[in-house]
């Protein structure tokens, strides 16, 4: 609409100068106004085609029409996205060519007696059109469109960020997600490694204790105070990890505060109370020193099972000895499981700058009725164990021997 208004205007505006222009020129007068429209109407293309608007508003200076077009069309030029040269060069020959026009007429109007004034007011007169007529539309143009592409740039900016804000909140959400997946692996492998093995004891020991009830009256004492002891530290290490489970910083927070506890947190707080699972009372938490006792209680639940040391034992960070602790107690309770009887090897070596351990047992004797002991697996302990070795940089390798039994073997770092 601006457009096709602005053209109007021109078309009538060139209609009337073409009448003087038709007079000066010799034509009829009715062929001068309609070329005047027609050039005047030039404007209407003046957003897709500036170049030709100018070239058309230069091209009929001479017959001195067509001043709203070439304002109009020096303006839209300048705002436009050609290249600055093109731009200057069609203002500077705009101006010439208005200079000259102006020149020439003021000169005859000098001649003719119609301008009384002085030599001096020609050029001035001839450069403050040429200028007037040229410098504002072509800065007022330029300086629009600047603001135009600086507000486009603006804008792609605002678009760009946009995307990488919420980039950043998928992957933020994915990262979040991923810890979430991590840390609920980590609560059950530390809930597997707490309960697990003292479990697997007490479902030896039981069936023991089945077997000697009556041929042996003093060892099913024996064997029933050793179940409950171990009863009695699973469940103190299981109501330790309900509690962290359920609280996320132990008995008495409030109901309203549970939703708010880090998922993080649990899984640290569930580490903590799952490194406390050698001693009855909250202490330190297992370490290389406990393999003995370790070994021994599965040597008191009827594991033919022997434990050998190579090299100086030093201290180790705690997160080493924990490891290997875990690995050798996972891989006897993994015996008792599926081996119950055979012949096991226990192997720790100290090295300069590492540790190792193995867990070796021979092929399962023949089941027989008294030993038949039918313990689950959920298949989760392999698995537990790599983790813990590889994330402290290890090595671990498990699977069956040539003799029929099977060996777990890992390598740790000895940091710190």
């Amino acid at each position: 609409m601006l457009d096709g208004g602005l053209a109007l205007v021109s078309a009538v505006e060139c209609a009337v100068e073409g009448l003087p222009f038709a007079e000066a020129a010799g034509v009829p007068v009715p062929a001068g106004m309609v070329f005047g429209a027609v050039a005047g109407s030039v404007l209407l293309i003046r957003r897709r085609w500036p170049i030709a608007v100018v070239l058309v508003s230069i091209a009929i200076t001479p017959a001195q029409m067509g001043f709203l077009m070439g304002l109009v069309g020096l303006y839209t030029l300048a705002a436009s996205e050609l290249p600055r040269r093109i731009i200057g060069a069609l203002a500077g020959m705009s101006m010439l060519g208005m200079l000259i026009v102006t020149y020439v007429r003021a000169h005859q109007g000098m001649v003719r007696g119609d301008v009384p004034m002085g030599d001096w007011f020609v050029p001035f007169l001839s450069i403050t059109t040429s200028l007037g007529m040229t410098a504002p539309p072509v800065l007022l143009g330029l300086y629009v469109g600047a603001r135009r592409r600086l507000m486009e740039s603006l804008r792609e900016r605002a678009d760009s960020l946009e995307r990488e804000l919420q980039l950043l909140a998928e992957r933020a959400e994915e990262r979040a997600e991923w810890a979430r997946n991590e840390e609920r692996t980590r609560i059950a492998r530390e809930m597997h490694d707490v309960v697990a093995h003292r479990v697997s004891l007490m479902v030896v020991h039981a069936a023991a204790l089945q077997a000697v009830a009556r041929k042996d009256p003093e060892k099913a004492v024996k064997n029933a105070s050793l179940v409950g002891d171990m009863g009695r530290q699973a469940l103190t290490e299981l109501r330790e990890m309900l509690g962290v489970l359920r609280t996320g910083e132990g008995a008495g927070v409030p109901a309203a505060r549970l939703e708010a506890v880090p998922l993080a947190a649990v899984g640290a707080a569930a580490a903590a109370a799952a490194s406390r699972a050698v001693d009855d009372e909250a202490g330190e938490g297992p370490c290389l020193a406990d393999l003995g006792e370790l070994v021994g209680q599965s040597a008191a639940a009827g594991m033919a099972v022997d434990l050998s040391v190579e090299g100086t034992q030093r201290g180790y960070a705690a997160a080493v000895e924990q490891t290997a602790y875990r690995v050798v107690q996972e891989a006897l309770t993994n015996v008792h499981k599926h081996a119950a009887g055979a012949k096991t090897w226990v192997r720790l070596a100290h090295r300069g700058a590492e540790i190792a351990m193995q867990v070796e047992n021979g092929p399962p004797p023949e089941v027989s009725a008294a030993s038949d002991v039918r313990l689950p697996s959920g298949g989760n302990g392999l698995l537990g164990m790599k983790e813990r070795v590889v994330g402290l940089g290890g090595v671990f390798v498990s699977g069956p021997t040539d003799a029929g039994g099977f060996r777990v073997s890992a390598v740790i770092p000895a940091v710190g």
